[in-house]
């Protein structure tokens, strides 16, 4: 692959991971409106490593704390509070590792790459953030986390395995129901997505360990563009939250659905 073409998949990946518009949704699309020949799943979720090293990085004390919780639970340390919430994040991530090892088993993603799926998804869940946006009660945080939400938010973030949907936008509309503020909705989205991200990256790359040295070096590459990409989105991200609403990404998923659909057409 060009340098050109990882680093639009790198940019697409980067910025959209976070905002509620969809990354996988975009990654599909990029060969759709460039001519650009489909990057494939191992890419795909070697720019999501991307944007897991930058959640590390960008809420690294919520991740140590988490970390504190994980070894408190092996008896290495005393942190009760922190091991509630690292078992509740663990809890949380198993719907969609069941989901996506059923998708695996039975060879289903690669008839989830379609534009007129992701066009469907956008807009349907684009609308169901307005209402969770919109009329959601505001005033709960992170650290308010229960069992019953993080099972809740982790249901949803299964439904993120169908292209489209946005697993930043459905986590976070879940959380926007169960009443957490907008940027707290937005750190329990982005923590809920660590064991989720790592372990897909993970599957993936005990693959890349036996494909090609050309494409472990486009993997690596775009992973790192991906990062870069990913650290200025979270940062905007979170800067808009704490002052607007999510509306304008409501009204690009339902434009760029409705967008896709005609050109579909």
């Amino acid at each position: 692959m060009s340098i050109l073409h990882l680093l639009i998949i790198a940019i697409v990946q980067g910025v959209t991971e976070f905002l509620p518009v969809s990354s996988s949704g975009h990654l599909i699309l990029i060969p759709y409106f460039t001519g650009l020949p489909d990057q494939g799943l191992a890419i795909d979720v070697a720019v999501h490593v991307g944007t897991l090293a930058a959640i590390l990085v960008y809420f690294a004390r919520d991740v140590w704390a988490l970390a504190r919780g994980g070894l408190s639970m092996l008896g290495l340390a005393n942190a009760k509070q922190e091991s509630r919430w690292f078992l509740w994040i663990i809890l949380g991530t198993l719907p969609a590792v069941i989901v996506g090892l059923a998708f695996k088993a039975f060879d289903i993603t690669d008839y989830l790459r379609s534009a007129e799926l992701v066009a469907g998804t956008l807009i349907f869940y684009g609308i169901l953030l307005f209402i969770a946006d919109r009329w959601g009660p505001k005033e709960r945080k992170f650290e308010d986390l229960t069992l019953k939400d993080a099972v809740i938010v982790g249901l949803a973030q299964a439904l993120a395995l169908i292209p489209g949907t946005s697993r930043s936008g459905v986590t976070m509309t879940a959380a926007r129901f169960l009443g957490f503020t907008r940027p707290e909705a937005a750190r329990f989205s982005f923590l809920l997505s660590i064991p989720a991200i790592a372990g897909a990256g993970f599957l993936v790359g005990l693959d890349l360990m036996e494909a090609g040295a050309a494409q472990q070096k486009d993997a690596v590459i775009a992973g790192i563009l991906t990062f870069a990409a990913a650290i200025a989105a979270m940062a905007f991200l979170m800067h808009w939250l704490r002052r607007a609403s999510m509306t304008v990404f409501v009204v690009y998923r339902i434009l760029l659905g409705i967008g896709i659909l005609l050109w579909a057409a």
